[in-house]
């Protein structure tokens, strides 16, 4: 369900018309439906009832400001990759014991920002990781909250980039190395044991690979249990898929009976981390056609937004659907591609898309997760801005990034004057 329909023949962001927004603000440009995020955000959470659980949103799937603080308003925490999302985390207001931190390479000083910070738990994916951690939280007279990443060597049939749990990943640590890892922390006088981590990979279609990895992770926290240690969460990452064409994912109702019957008398509380169901489909891109270009073997509509305002569809040969901003039925097929100076840059490959001509506007449908945040300066483009829309109300939450921008930090050495 998202807030994108078309009215009278033009397509709408809740109440609020995109060619509205567009006129203010200006392409390419980011639209996220608040309404939606807030839906997507309580049917998971709803879904999730009778169980002890805390929703912690995926920082890395879109990390503007206002759409942290929006779920922070809803009760939910965060699921973070890096100091600097800790950081992001903070400025919107999240309760920063509602953080949790994963990553296979935190550093020293990220480490320290967390402890400082009092989040909730570091996820930790390696024996070093666990010694560092022991090292900075001794130095500052701390104790470190963690659980372990545990790689159950699950197959999730999704895209090798976004598997996360199997051997050949560099993600958690192998199951048999687990328990023994367990036991080492628990000898460790700045190390508290809070948890076991697993997260599989991202846009999973079937419920078979979660209900696997409940198993696998009960077996190993019965096995702690025999031997006196205590787990309070179980944290089962995020994954669950959203549909960008034709695909199918289970609800988080689906979703949330499985866990419970994989779960079944276990005491311990549940951290979900969804990004993709919470935010992809709350979101679009809006671009604008510049020319259409008959080549010899194909015609190329050749749009405004390029690979580096919208990268999944060069790095993962990921659909996104495209549609009008003012409807047509006109249809031709093409390839969709941008103006960045690499053959890889393309929105849609030999795809049947909307007929549009230049100076008309087009829609990247399911753009609000990993869309914004893979942005890049490339070419020296200035990234777009991004929206967020509240009924008949919007408000620029990011503004466009201007040349002055894109040096800003630079400098010119002396010798070069």
């Amino acid at each position: 369900m998202n807030e994108f329909n078309y009215r009278d023949g033009q397509l709408y962001a809740e109440d609020c018309k995109v060619s509205d927004i567009v006129a203010e603000v200006g392409t390419p440009v980011y639209i996220y439906s608040q309404k939606t995020l807030e839906r997507h955000f309580n049917v998971f959470d709803g879904a999730m009832g009778g169980l002890d659980h805390l929703i912690c949103f995926s920082v890395k799937s879109n990390s503007n400001l206002a759409v942290l603080r929006l779920f922070a308003n809803l009760g939910g925490g965060a699921d973070i990759v890096s100091g600097g999302e800790l950081f992001r985390c903070l400025k919107a207001g999240m309760e920063p014991n509602r953080v949790v931190f994963s990553g296979v390479g935190k550093t020293r000083e990220e480490i320290r920002y967390a402890l400082e910070s009092g989040i909730m738990m570091f996820n930790v994916e390696s024996e070093m990781e666990l010694e560092e951690i022991q090292r900075v939280a001794s130095e500052m007279g701390k104790i470190a909250p963690i659980s372990f990443r545990v790689n159950p060597d699950i197959d999730p049939k999704t895209h090798p980039y976004i598997s996360t749990g199997l051997k050949k990943n560099k993600f958690g640590v192998e199951v048999k190395q687990a328990v023994e890892l367990y036991r080492k922390a628990a000898g460790m006088d700045a190390i508290e044991i809070l948890g076991i981590d697993c997260h599989i990979g991202s846009q999973l279609t079937t419920l078979s690979p979660f209900e696997e990895t409940v198993l696998k992770l009960r077996e190993i926290v019965e096995d702690l249990e025999r031997e006196g240690i205590q787990i309070r969460w179980i944290d089962l990452g995020g994954g669950l898929g959203i549909t960008y064409n034709d695909e199918t994912p289970p609800s988080p109702e689906a979703y949330a009976k499985t866990v419970r019957k994989a779960a079944e008398g276990m005491s311990q509380g549940f951290i979900f981390e969804p990004g993709r169901v919470m935010a992809g489909n709350a979101g679009i891109l809006v671009t604008r056609v510049l020319y259409v270009k008959q080549g010899p073997v194909k015609t190329f509509i050749v749009v405004d937004a390029g690979m580096n305002d919208m990268v999944r569809p060069s790095l993962y040969g990921a659909y996104q659907e495209i549609q009008p901003v003012v409807a047509s039925d006109a249809k031709i097929v093409a390839d969709v591609v941008g103006p960045i100076c690499e053959s890889g840059d393309f929105l849609a490959k030999e795809r049947e898309v909307p007929n549009a001509k230049p100076g008309e506007l087009l829609s990247v449908m399911s753009a609000g997760a990993y869309g914004f945040t893979m942005a890049s300066n490339y070419n020296s483009r200035p990234r777009p801005a991004e929206v967020m829309v509240n009924g008949e109300d919007y408000f620029v939450i990011r503004r466009r990034e201007t040349y002055e921008d894109l040096v800003r930090g630079e400098q010119i050495p002396p010798w070069l004057s």
